[in-house]
C-alpha cells in the first residue's frame, strides 16, 4: 500500500487502485471522507434528496464537521462555516428530517 499523501476536495471522483471510479466525495471528516455513488451529487436538489413518503421529506442541508452547524444549501458549501470558521473542506451535504 502506497503511503503517498493526496490532496482532496468536495466533488473529487475516486477510484480503486485498479483505476475503476466509485464515487464522488461528498464530505471529508476527521477519519477520512465519505462517498457517494449518485451522479452529480454537488448540483442535487431538495427535491431530489428525499427519504419517502412513509417516512416524510428530507432536506438537503451542508453540515460542518467540526461544530455540528447546519443550514439550507443555496447554490454551493459557504467558503467558510459562519459558526466556528472552519474551510469548507470541514463541511459536507447532509439531509436533515
Amino acid at each position: 500500500m502506497s503511503q503517498e499523501t493526496t490532496k482532496v476536495s468536495i466533488g473529487t471522483t475516486v477510484y480503486t487502485e485498479g483505476g475503476d471510479p466509485i464515487g464522488t466525495i461528498r464530505g471529508l471528516g476527521d477519519d477520512g471522507f465519505f462517498v457517494t455513488t449518485r451522479d452529480g451529487i454537488e448540483s442535487l436538489s431538495i427535491e431530489h434528496e428525499r427519504s419517502g413518503h412513509e417516512f416524510g421529506e428530507a432536506e438537503l442541508v451542508w453540515r460542518c464537521g467540526d461544530c455540528g452547524e447546519m443550514d439550507k444549501l443555496t447554490d454551493n458549501l459557504p467558503k467558510r462555516c459562519p459558526n466556528c470558521d472552519a474551510p469548507r473542506e470541514n463541511l459536507f451535504y447532509w439531509t436533515e428530517d
